[in-house]
């Protein structure tokens, strides 16, 4: 029997996509970072795009892994008015399943941090998986 496949993982930054939206987001980012609001972009972009080190990190997770703006994830899964910075498992029927709240991505205060955090969540999950049958 095999293993079922690692359940995909979508990351959805506290802020609109779109061309405009980035480039006033930089902009907030730049001159006033204290009133940016969404730390999932703070840590894991830089002026040039996402950091080399969060891609890599992400690719090496072994999971499926998505990410999308808040108007995104209200248009594919209907889902709005939840906290974020956020990161959710998606289900087998298609549903999302909060799996990092927005209250511990926005307590990480470096991309160091969010990858301590992901990587403890991953390990959580290590720990209470069922052990695959002989």
């Amino acid at each position: 029997m095999t293993a079922p496949a690692p359940v995909p993982l979508v990351f959805v930054y506290n802020a609109d996509g779109g061309v405009l939206n980035g480039l006033r987001d930089l902009w907030v980012k730049t001159v006033r970072p204290g009133e940016y609001d969404c730390q999932l972009c703070a840590v894991t972009y830089g002026v040039t795009g996402m950091k080399r080190e969060w891609r890599d990190y992400v690719k090496g997770l072994g999971r499926d892994v998505r990410f999308l703006h808040r108007d995104e994830l209200r248009d594919e899964y209907g889902v709005q008015g939840v906290p974020l910075p956020a990161a959710f498992e998606v289900g087998p029927d298609g549903t999302l399943r909060e799996w990092l709240p927005a209250s511990q991505i926005r307590a990480a205060a470096t991309l160091d941090d969010l990858m301590r955090l992901v990587k403890a969540r991953l390990d959580r999950e290590a720990r209470t998986e069922p052990a695959p049958a002989p």
